[in-house]
């Protein structure tokens, strides 16, 4: 590389310098610093030296401007990391902490299963079951078979993170007498992983009504805050008659709070503590809660009701272009990239409570698997062989979907 003879007064040099502006912290290209240390080291010698780069001289200038460049990269991820925009990591567990906030752990996976056996069997809080892949799911809280000898829980992994529990997968693995059988009508809600910086900037957004009393926005943020929620949904009919809204009725001057994730009473505490004062709820999960204010001599209670989100299998059809150059592995490569684009592990936020699936969603992840996976057509719904090109949930339901319910065909 020719670089030009320059003098060097001491304390100076040629390698031009990063700027901080208004536009931020704007970093050098590479080759113009490595040109600038090249000229430093030359001048440094009486401009004498060799500057090629396959010189010692010249690789003692690479390994130079690589360290200039790493550190200016280092310096870029602190500007980046004061910007919740772009924050990830350390840096925007920081942001959070100005607001109260924790990043939320690993959640498990919450499958809904039908107990069958002799009536008035009471199946233990902790009883476990387990899916055909070995993993084990803890009885959330104890079932008791009723007189057709049949009873409903939620059962959750006891390994966190995204772990896939079909439907019809769940079976007897301990033995409690009475309880002869289980099943699980509709997948699992898949758990979620150690929250992701997309996810964390959003409920960090929501978070700065926390502090209010009242709006709906300060409840939404309340019942994220609470742990081992992962999404919520909250609406109100202000009417005098009841409303329909995403799929639910409200009944009258009623609160409505859909919630996926967290304890029932750390819930509906959460709920008590934003409501407005005098109004009614519109839910099937009622709780008898406290108020632990401290204003009370004698602390009220009050009934507090909402929703739990029904987990909606989700049915995806996928048309791609057929060719010599499609692999074997095709399908299980295209169905694996899209679950993990539903999950959420491509960066992007998962679709929540009452939310709308777009079928162009899936067209990214799916053009990454390879050169080969053109895409004719995707289409999604919430009925098997879909047509649409959209998915709508109702505000009281979640999302599930399935390897099996990802359906890849070549045209």
């Amino acid at each position: 590389m020719p670089v030009s003879e320059t003098t060097l007064a001491a304390g100076t040099t040629s390698v031009p310098a990063p700027t901080l502006d208004d536009t931020g912290f704007v970093l050098l290209q590479e080759a113009d610093m490595l040109a600038g240390v090249l000229a430093d080291i030359n001048a440094a010698f009486g401009n004498t030296l060799n500057t090629d780069l396959s010189t010692p001289q010249g690789q003692l200038a690479t390994s130079l401007t690589a360290i200039l460049g790493d550190a200016y990269d280092q310096m870029l991820a602190v500007f980046n990391g004061v910007d919740p925009a772009r924050a990830s990591g350390r840096m925007q567990d920081a942001i959070g902490r100005i607001y109260f906030m924790e990043r939320k752990p690993a959640t498990p996976t919450v499958v809904t299963c039908q107990c069958t056996g002799v009536e008035g069997t009471v199946i233990p809080q902790g009883a476990l079951v387990a899916d055909a892949a070995g993993n084990t799911y803890a009885a959330d809280a104890a079932i008791t078979l009723d007189t057709t000898g049949t009873g409903t829980g939620t059962f959750s992994c006891t390994t966190v993170g995204e772990v896939s529990c079909p439907a019809g997968s769940v079976r007897l693995c301990q033995s409690v007498a009475g309880w002869s059988g289980v099943s699980n009508a509709v997948a699992g809600v898949t758990g979620r992983e150690v929250e992701g910086r997309a996810a964390f900037e959003a409920r960090r957004q929501a978070a700065v009504a926390v502090n209010s009393v009242g709006p709906l926005a300060a409840i939404l943020a309340a019942v994220q805050a609470v742990d081992g929620v992962t999404d919520a949904y909250v609406a109100d009919n202000s009417s005098n008659v009841a409303v329909m809204q995403g799929g639910i009725t409200l009944a009258p001057y009623s609160l409505y709070v859909c919630v996926n994730g967290g304890t029932d009473a750390d819930v509906a505490l959460a709920i008590l503590c934003k409501k407005p004062p005098g109004c009614a709820y519109t839910g099937s999960t009622s709780v008898s809660v406290t108020d632990t204010s401290g204003a009370y001599t004698t602390p009220p209670s009050y009934t507090v009701a909402f929703e739990r989100a029904q987990p909606t299998p989700l049915y995806v059809v996928l048309t791609l272009a057929a060719g010599s150059g499609v692999p074997n592995t095709a399908t299980s490569a295209v169905q694996q990239a899209v679950l993990a684009c539903f999950l959420g592990q491509d960066g992007s936020a998962r679709v929540g409570i009452g939310g709308t699936l777009y079928a162009s969603r899936f067209y990214a992840c799916v053009a990454a698997v390879g050169s080969w996976a053109q895409v004719v057509d995707i289409r999604v719904g919430t009925a098997a062989n879909p047509t649409g090109v959209t998915a709508q949930a109702n505000i009281n339901q979640i999302f599930t979907l399935e390897l099996a319910d990802i359906t890849v065909e070549f045209a």
